[in-house]
């Protein structure tokens, strides 16, 4: 990942960190009646990521799948925190986890230096993780449904070189090493793309 995207820490909000990149809308004009299961919003967030991950993904790719756990505790729960996220990968794969100890990802908010980032990191095929309740999970968190997921997780696609993350229910983040590589992604979805950071990305791909 280091040469490919060179200097980018992996922290969101990954979009403002790199050059190349599309920030996704993917929950459209919520509002607080529609926090409940199986609504149109939900269903709405749902179908976008999924849709998302599934065009920048392909079954038989390698990929790279992050986990980072924040440790508040001094590493007492930080295990027990990982069972959050076992039933998304292959019993047999966990065992293939690479895990690193690093400072709080955010150390502006850390001044004593007390906090840490347990980073998960496992090597597979997209059909080896069961990626679909997972990003309903990671959609679930800000919205009080379950089950939801508050670890950080990004998709690294080793074949494409892109950077996916979906932060919440608001949106998702991919990255790329250059335009060519994420084209197709941003006319077919062009649609999805947040208003906000639209005229920048147009600028990327144009």
């Amino acid at each position: 990942m280091h040469k490919t995207f060179p200097h980018l820490e992996l922290r969101p909000p990954l979009f403002y960190s790199w050059d190349i990149g599309i920030r996704f809308e993917l929950g459209v004009e919520w509002k607080r009646e529609y926090d409940y299961p199986n609504t149109p919003y939900v269903l709405g967030c749902y179908k976008r990521a999924i849709t998302l991950c599934e065009a920048i993904h392909s079954p038989t790719e390698d990929i790279l799948v992050v986990i980072d756990v924040n440790d508040f505790n001094k590493g007492k729960n930080f295990r027990q925190q990982l069972k959050n996220y076992s039933p998304y990968v292959k019993r047999s794969l966990l065992f293939k986890l690479k895990h690193q100890v690093l400072p709080y990802i955010f150390p502006e908010d850390d001044e004593e230096g007390k906090y840490k980032t347990h980073r998960f990191t496992l090597k597979c095929k997209t059909s080896d993780f069961k990626y679909v309740p997972l990003l309903k999970a990671i959609c679930n968190q800000d919205l009080g449904l379950k089950p939801s997921i508050f670890h950080r997780v990004y998709f690294i696609n080793i074949n494409r070189k892109t950077i996916f993350h979906v932060y919440d229910d608001r949106g998702c983040d991919l990255l790329a090493p250059s335009p060519d590589s994420i084209r197709d992604i941003y006319k077919k979805y062009n649609a999805w793309i947040l208003d906000y950071d639209k005229p920048e990305i147009d600028q990327v791909f144009n």
